[in-house]
């Protein structure tokens, strides 16, 4: 991210003296993986709602090409931009355009930036970066990338030396698209059901699983002049067929970067996992030139391999509106309300079910019935910041 006063909402005078209208914020829904369900497009449109209420702008609910045309656009994708193209062809320039961020090609948005290639003959997408990997290598856990079967095959082999393989397609969603694998058969039997179109435009992560495994989630906003870093953890909820699925997340949020975060007593995995988003957030930008994000969030999973070693890393980055983006807007609104405010805790939490308890004090973003999920609840807290 780059620094900077961000987008002006407000009317300002131009050089000819007339008032330039001020912006409009509106959410944009992309053709990403899958058709986004109609809770997750519920939830875009309110938080989109609460970010032109936050940046002072009108809001000019779901992009109309014919309809807003003309004025001047503050975006909320559904997802990543997949090239600077495209977000050019929007009007979109840099982070203080959108809330999210624009890629220059689509797989620097997927999992498989995330490891190096098997080796040097591999297979590789236009725009591949070896130095991403050389920059990230400590900051991630041992794996590898592959775009196509053969060199998927080597480098899970490899892997298997020392122990079982977690094997995840790029373009699974909140652990959907992954399997463990302990030998070779069962390797090959993951990689050849992979779609080869789907491998070789959008790859497959192998990675070395873990155990008793934490996973924080650290992440950065700048929305205008407000800059927010945070660390949080996710919690797990059962949905309407009581599988644990995406129940919420916790967070720490400051005022300011990530230097200004780890000056917060933290416990030493928190501190390691802080240090490592940062590695691979600053690897990104250095390693994928035009890259920008407004929002940034990345996961790091913490827990033992099969020899008992403890290990440490990014499993993935996001670049767009995600679950923790109620809290991460409850933050940036109290930062803005009160400018002698350093840091606050604020939660998002998911609810199945009807007429689940809300919190007297919850801003309530989606409330109702989704006919993938049945009846949801999605609502934001936030709460002052107490030392440990």
């Amino acid at each position: 991210m780059n620094s900077g006063q961000g987008l002006k909402p407000s009317r300002q005078a131009s050089a000819d003296g007339h008032a330039e209208a001020r912006a409009t914020v509106v959410f944009y829904r992309c053709n990403a993986y899958r058709e986004p369900r109609a809770h997750e497009c519920a939830t875009h449109l309110a938080l989109a709602e609460a970010l032109a209420a936050l940046l002072g702008c009108d809001f000019g609910g779901e992009f109309e090409a014919s309809r807003h045309a003309g004025r001047r656009l503050y975006f909320v994708p559904s997802d990543t931009l997949p090239s600077l193209e495209f977000a050019e062809r929007l009007g979109i320039h840099d982070e203080h355009d959108l809330f999210g961020g624009a890629v220059p090609f689509p797989f620097v948005a997927a999992k498989t930036i995330t490891h190096a290639l098997a080796d040097a003959q591999a297979t590789a997408p236009a725009g591949w970066s070896p130095a991403f990997a050389r920059q990230a290598h400590d900051a991630v856990l041992a794996g590898y990338s592959a775009f196509s079967a053969e060199d998927a095959r080597r480098a899970g082999e490899r892997l298997l030396q020392d122990g079982t393989v977690r094997v995840k397609k790029a373009s699974g969603i909140g652990g959907i698209g992954q399997a463990v694998v302990a030998d070779g058969a069962q390797l090959a039997s993951q990689i050849a059901a992979l779609d080869p179109a789907d491998l070789q435009q959008h790859g497959v992560v192998l990675e070395r699983n873990l155990s008793q495994v934490v996973t924080y989630s650290v992440g950065q906003v700048r929305v205008g002049p407000l800059l927010a870093t945070y660390y949080g953890t996710q919690r797990s909820t059962p949905n309407q067929s009581g599988e644990d699925v995406y129940g919420g997340s916790d967070l720490t949020v400051v005022r300011g970067d990530f230097d200004t975060l780890l000056q917060l007593s933290l416990p030493d995995p928190v501190q390691t996992a802080v240090a490592q988003a940062r590695r691979y957030h600053a690897a990104a930008l250095a390693a994928f030139p035009g890259l920008y994000a407004s929002r940034s969030n990345y996961d790091i999973a913490q827990g033992r391999d099969d020899r008992g070693q403890w290990c440490s890393g990014v499993l993935e980055q996001s670049w767009r509106i995600g679950g923790a983006s109620g809290a991460e807007i409850a933050a940036l609104r109290a930062f803005q309300a009160d400018p002698g405010l350093d840091v606050v805790r604020a939660s998002t939490t998911e609810r199945y079910g009807v007429d689940p308890v809300v919190p007297p004090d919850a801003c309530v973003y989606f409330s109702g019935a989704d006919a993938h999920v049945g009846p949801l609840t999605k609502y934001s807290q936030l709460e002052p910041y107490a030392h440990p």
